[in-house]
């Protein structure tokens, strides 16, 4: 039985909801959650109805363990702050959808698969899709800050330890008034001595985690400790905390990078020409 009509629909709502959940998190800065929890319950109920209409259990199951494995393998990278919640839940209404790599006879659509499951591939494309956009963004903030101007050493050793590092910490990071922090902005290390600061941190088990520090000066310092940002709670606390005296009135946080628009592209390769990793390595198989 073909399915090429239905698998087409679940391709357009995926697409379709990953362009919406680019728009917020470009425009917005975060992901909504109902977004990506209707995408999963559609992706569900899509796999279930192939599931009754072949007889087949194979739909709704890959469909399940696609999900399971997708979340699991998103959620470690989120720890790893390498993307925002939003899109840990964005990866996981993909794979629910379309747990492999479907081939769409009518409108000749023939991807080239891998041998792990086509939310992987969404994985991989997008961060392969995302170096190009991050070097731009990188290289636009080097020339509105004029970096080199007064750091012309910097220049001719460009691809130095302590450039590269120099180059990070001046784009990728800004200090802002507290007053103006929101929730999912990424807090970098703030030094402390006072423990009142670390009791009201720690009655919000947030996103904010104290630490000890081992170096000289400050006894304390926080951050957070995923790419998700902090919460409401932690924004007030801050806010607050800022206003009383108990912090100073400017913070670190991380420039925030909306990793969504590379997800969508991943997901378009992936659809419609497939794993870059395999057709790179079959393309070199060929040369060989």
């Amino acid at each position: 039985m073909n399915f090429s009509s239905i698998f087409l629909i679940q391709i357009t709502v995926t697409v379709l909801f990953s362009l919406c959940a680019t728009i917020f998190d470009v425009r917005k800065g975060f992901v909504p959650n109902l977004l990506c929890y209707i995408l999963i319950a559609f992706g569900l109920f899509s796999n279930l109805i192939l599931s009754l209409i072949s007889t087949n259990i194979k739909f709704i199951l890959a469909s399940i363990i696609s999900m399971v494995i997708t979340y699991s393998i998103t959620y470690m990278l989120w720890q790893l702050s390498i993307w925002g919640g939003g899109d840990v839940r964005l990866f996981t209404g993909i794979a629910t959808v379309i747990p492999f790599g479907l081939n769409i006879d009518f409108l000749h659509i023939f991807p080239v698969l891998s041998v792990y499951p086509f939310s992987f591939s969404v994985v991989i494309n997008s961060i392969l899709v995302s170096f190009p956009f991050l070097m731009v963004f990188v290289c636009y903030a080097i020339v509105k800050k004029d970096l080199f101007q007064n750091n012309i050493d910097i220049l001719f050793n460009v691809f130095s330890v302590d450039s590269l590092n120099y180059i990070k910490e001046k784009t990728l990071n800004k200090t802002i008034p507290v007053r103006e922090i929101k929730e999912g902005n990424i807090v970098n290390s703030y030094y402390f001595d006072d423990e009142h600061i670390s009791d009201l941190i720690g009655e919000e088990d947030g996103n904010l985690k104290v630490y000890e520090n081992t170096d000289k000066g400050c006894k304390y310092y926080f951050k957070s400790i995923s790419a998700g940002g902090i919460t409401k709670k932690e924004e007030s606390l801050l806010k607050i905390m800022s206003v009383q005296g108990f912090i100073d009135n400017r913070i670190s946080i991380k420039v925030s990078y909306p990793f969504t628009p590379a997800i969508v592209a991943g997901l378009l390769i992936a659809v419609f020409y497939g794993d870059i990793m395999m057709i790179f390595a079959k393309n070199i198989m060929l040369v060989i």
